[in-house]
């Protein structure tokens, strides 16, 4: 169950992810050159997933899955804008098949050369405009102050539904492949499995701290002291409690913590929380990360450590990662459409986090891909 950081009640309203209502456009990680032996084709899809998309591609222009790159997975129940690259080569086919395309729901923006395939990951981010449906203006007020929350003070970064499958229960089936109880023949479906299966151990750890955070805010220093003795099995000292306090974010940092500057640069480890840390994610210079338990990979020490050992699992034997534990959306805006009951929203998010999270943030509880909550 995921925790939100901004309300203590739910706000309801209406989200189905199509087309019309969920537009995700990606954001490149930088210019392209230009020249070189690869295209790099800006594709709008419509009603399909990147590896439908791919295969498309590959059936019309008569190319492996391996010369063609991607930065990113995009939703297929959206209307969604990524970069693709293929080799320079098939440009003739490509002016050729542009109408085979279209007709395919693929349309082609633009194009240009460049130097590199596209990898995995080569993007900043991702913009998104999504419409609500049946907001109450009654609840405007609420909403427009977790949104303004959730502007300035950021929100977590879980992974959302999408990560766990139709039935959420993918993370089942990768726990069974990582402890031996269960093999699978298609090795990429494994991998996925496995990976589904750490996400919920982020996601789960994730809502163990922001649990902690939310009894710091909202409860004096005894009794906060009671309620994290009692509802996380974790004693903490009254100065380990002030001092936590005392920072002016609702995620706290904890001494021993992983780090990362934001939203590029390096990750690391803090021993002890300063004054000066604890500012610099106030002013989102950096954030808190949180494991992909897995191998090779160095886990936290001290405090951080006690809150992070009931969500690893030493069977995984796929790579480990961190992951930020928390966002700052850039260029968050709303409109209220009164006579509709629809509510506009437009923000951007760096690359791996989820737009539907931020709609959870926003009221207060889990969704779907079509849900009236």
């Amino acid at each position: 169950m995921r925790i939100y950081p901004y309300s203590l009640t739910p706000i309801n309203f209406h989200f189905v992810q199509s087309a019309r209502d969920f537009i995700v456009k990606e954001i490149p990680l930088y210019e392209w050159s230009n020249h070189g032996e690869h295209l790099v084709l800006q594709i709008r899809k419509k009603g399909l997933s990147t590896p439908e998309m791919i295969q498309i591609l590959c059936d019309v222009l008569g190319c492996r899955h391996k010369e063609i790159g991607y930065a990113g997975l995009k939703d297929k129940n959206a209307l969604t804008t990524q970069f693709i690259s293929i080799p320079y080569s098939l440009y003739s086919k490509l002016k050729e098949s542009q109408n085979i395309l279209s007709q395919k729901n693929l349309k082609i923006l633009s194009i240009h050369r460049h130097n590199n395939k596209i990898k995995i990951g080569h993007l900043k981010g991702n913009s998104f405009f999504i419409r609500l449906k049946k907001v109450l203006p009654q609840d405007l007020e609420k909403i427009y102050s977790i949104l303004e929350k959730i502007s300035t003070e950021g929100m977590p970064n879980y992974f959302g539904y999408q990560r766990f499958g139709k039935f959420g229960d993918n993370y089942l089936k990768g726990k069974k492949i990582a402890h031996g109880e269960k093999k699978l023949r298609d090795r990429s479906l494994s991998d996925f499995l496995i990976s589904s299966y750490q996400s919920y151990l982020f996601n789960q750890w994730l809502s163990h701290r922001i649990k902690l955070c939310s009894i710091l805010k909202n409860f004096s220093k005894q009794e906060a002291f009671r309620g994290i003795k009692k509802s996380l099995k974790i004693e903490l000292t009254l100065d380990e409690i002030e001092n936590l306090q005392g920072q002016k974010t609702f995620f706290k940092i904890l001494d021993g913590d992983a780090l990362h500057h934001y939203p590029f640069g390096k990750l690391f480890f803090l021993d002890k929380i300063t004054q000066e840390e604890s500012q610099r994610f106030y002013l989102h210079n950096i954030v808190p990360c949180g494991i992909l338990d897995g191998q090779k990979i160095t886990y936290p020490s001290k405090l951080a450590l006690k809150f992070q050992e009931d969500f690893l699992d030493s069977k995984i034997q796929e790579a480990g990662s961190y992951r930020f534990a928390w966002v700052f959306p850039q260029r968050l805006q709303y409109r209220y459409i009164q006579e509709k009951a629809h509510l506009e929203l437009s923000f951007e998010l760096p690359k791996g986090s989820y737009a539907t999270i931020l709609l959870e943030t926003l009221a207060n509880q889990e969704l779907s891909g079509e849900s009236d909550v």
